[in-house]
């Protein structure tokens, strides 16, 4: 009964003043993200992020959110009407959901994705309302060692898993780590690594580091690499046939389950959830030839899977403070800009706010079924904005917000700054998620590191004499001994093959 009460509260909130309003705000614009090929969940999060300043925390989330999880229902518009898909999640959409659309079948892809969506993100949420509570009392026994061990999991699993290269994970991770180091000591107060610059004493500003390396890489890419496409088909007919609703259905069950599991993982992502779900329809189907030709199971299930994750993937921010994706990490960025803690202490201190923002995105999902059903073919033609239009508005927005959040040239410059050293770590594929990570977490590893040795009086045996921590930091090294091995067995798969030719 506790449960329905504070979602009875946080629909209170949720509707009410301009939370509404932001709300709707924030999944609009994450369609818009989602529809225009190439920008992405993480990037739009990122450039838009000085658009909540001035914003209640609550609204700012509330929108946030809205931005990630809209974006997911965008990018299947543009990957089943023109074959161009809008987000990374939504590249497996193409191979059936646009021949779909080329047998006249564009309404029943998108049908089936916007109600496959919609159950996949509502039973997120309510994972997020019946698992957030017990697992943040759990997480209530966590001291300095538990959250290190933890915080080393999370990012162990995320290099591991992001990337092709465990060296490059490994490159990335420590690039994040040392720029988190610029400033001041969060123990001592000590300044290092400023170089006499007065304007690193506080380190560098995550806004700028984030739009850099997600914003201006991103447009740097798609500019090199502009993509046309054609005129979108007509949408009509959103529901599929009398015999297609049991698979249909089915299909969308695997993908919750999955999607929810997956977003569980810190290290995994949508893209993950969407291709494991491709390809656990595939092997569940009676004839696996149909997938590539128009299967409406090949869009149903990866769909599901991909919201799915989205909202299962907030349950480690809420709770334990860990974000499990890179959008995530840019959303953990956003809590702390406006003076918020994720983590055990969120559901005690700022309840109001947590039952909020879950309410929310049950009103946003909603929202967005009813923006994507019947108003799919007018979201297609946003993607038709020629690229020599849509990237000077993108780096205007992005000047402007960065410029806006100190008032500063210098974090103008530092955001060009990251944005060519993004462009370059996405050509050499060095996962940038793992750099924006370990610098989000890196003044939490450091002081959590720093107080478990003080109360240990220096000794590295307090994470292994206490049992939660033991029990993670195990788990942290089998990640890593698994990460190595498998690197292991590639280079010698690759050393035999060479050998056989």
């Amino acid at each position: 009964m506790e449960l329905f009460s504070n979602l009875f509260v946080g629909f209170e909130h949720a509707i009410s003043g301009w939370n509404l309003l932001y709300c709707l705000v924030g999944v609009t614009i994450g369609m818009l993200v989602g529809v225009m090929p190439g920008l992405g969940p993480t990037a739009g999060t990122a450039i838009l992020i000085p658009l909540t300043f001035g914003l209640d925390p609550m609204s700012a989330i509330i929108m946030l959110s809205g931005i990630f999880y809209g974006a997911m229902y965008g990018g299947t518009i543009t990957s089943v009407l023109i074959n161009t898909p809008g987000e990374a999640a939504s590249v497996i959409t193409c191979l059936d959901g646009h021949q779909m659309a080329k047998q006249g079948r564009a309404g029943v892809a998108l049908g089936v994705a916007g109600i496959g969506s919609f159950i996949g993100g509502t039973a997120a949420i309510l994972g997020l309302a019946f698992v957030g509570p017990p697992l943040a009392h759990f997480a209530l026994r966590f001291g300095p060692p538990e959250f290190f061990a933890l915080m080393m999991v999370g990012l162990l699993m995320l290099i591991g898993l992001m990337g092709r290269s465990l060296v490059k994970g490994m490159i990335a991770a420590i690039i994040g780590l040392l720029l988190s180091l610029i400033g001041m000591d969060p123990v001592s107060a000590s300044i290092r690594f400023t170089f006499d610059q007065m304007e690193l004493l506080n380190g560098f500003d995550f806004v700028a580091i984030a739009m850099g390396l997600f914003g201006i890489s991103e447009i740097l890419l798609n500019a090199e690499n502009a993509m046309k496409v054609g005129k979108p088909p007509k949408v009509k007919g959103l529901f599929p046939n009398k015999e297609e609703w049991a698979p249909t259905m089915k299909a969308i069950g695997r993908g919750t389950g999955l999607g929810f599991i997956l977003g569980l993982i810190p290290g995994a992502n949508a893209v993950i959830a969407s291709l494991m779900s491709y390809s656990l329809e595939k092997k569940m189907a009676k004839d696996p030839t149909r997938f590539g030709k128009g299967a409406i199971e090949g869009v149903a299930g990866p769909e599901t899977a991909n919201n799915a994750y989205s909202g299962a993937a907030l349950i480690p921010l809420f709770t334990l403070g860990i974000p499990s994706s890179p959008t995530v990490a840019v959303i953990l960025g956003a809590f702390i800009l406006h003076g918020l803690t994720p983590g055990p202490q969120l559901f005690q201190n700022n309840p109001d706010f947590v039952w909020g923002v879950i309410a929310s995105m049950f009103i946003g999902n909603l929202i967005l079924l009813f923006m994507n059903l019947p108003m799919a073919g007018m979201w297609a033609k946003i993607a038709l904005v020629p690229y020599k239009l849509l990237f000077p508005i993108i780096l205007i927005i992005s000047i402007l917000g960065v410029y806006s959040v100190n008032n500063s040239l210098w974090d103008v410059g530092v955001m060009f700054m990251f944005g060519i050293i993004g462009y370059f770590m996405k050509k050499l594929d060095i996962p940038i998620a793992a750099t924006v990570l370990t610098f989000v977490l890196g003044a939490l590893i450091e002081t959590s590191l720093l107080q478990s040795l003080a109360m240990s009086e220096g000794s590295l045996m307090i994470f292994f004499e206490r049992p939660i921590s033991a029990v993670l930091m195990i788990v942290a090294l089998v990640v890593l001994a698994g990460s190595i091995i498998s690197v292991v067995k590639k280079k010698r798969g690759m050393l035999a093959s060479d050998v056989e030719m």
